[in-house]
């Protein structure tokens, strides 16, 4: 009788992950709030910037610059999101509101294991990284053939890091 009421107490714990999952949708809501308001306030400067005739030197810079910032943090909320719906669903419930119609669920959170959960937070954040990576390549100034290498030498790494992340869990 004490074993069956500390296992169920024990398996009662679980439960505990609600606060994670509450706090990550919430967090997940403040980053998609504060991104929003990003793009406004970039769309605000650019309307500004052009019915006052100004032309400011790194205008488009900026505006790319506020936009890819924004799409950054919009990137780190979907990881939120994902990491509150993947805990969730590990550790209390499947959500059944996911499920289609004929009782299939929706691959975007299909998760099934920590391993599942973590691949897919880990692919987000490799974007958020590389979209951090754009965003600052954007801003510097270029004034050396050896700068100019350097940046393609990235952008190449880059791009065979992104194409073997493609792979990764695929069958051939």
């Amino acid at each position: 009788m004490l074993e069956k009421i500390f296992e169920s107490s024990l398996w009662s714990t679980r439960f505990m992950v609600i606060f994670a999952v509450v706090f990550g949708l919430i967090g997940a809501v403040v980053l998609f709030a504060v991104a929003s308001v990003d793009v406004f306030a970039t769309a605000k400067y650019v309307f500004t910037t052009y019915f006052t005739g100004a032309h400011p030197e790194r205008f488009h810079e900026d505006v790319v610059g506020g936009i890819i910032g924004a799409v950054d943090l919009y990137l780190i909320g979907v990881v939120m999101l994902l990491f509150s719906f993947g805990l969730y669903e590990l550790f209390i419930s499947d959500i059944d509101v996911a499920k289609n119609k004929d009782g299939a669920e929706n691959q975007l959170l299909a998760i099934h294991s920590l391993d599942q959960l973590k691949d897919k937070i880990s692919k987000v954040i490799v974007m958020v990284l590389v979209v951090g990576f754009f965003q600052k390549v954007g801003r510097i100034e270029y004034t050396t053939a050896l700068d100019m290498f350097y940046l393609a030498l990235s952008i190449t790494a880059i791009s065979v890091g992104l194409y073997f992340l493609g792979k990764v869990g695929k069958k051939q």
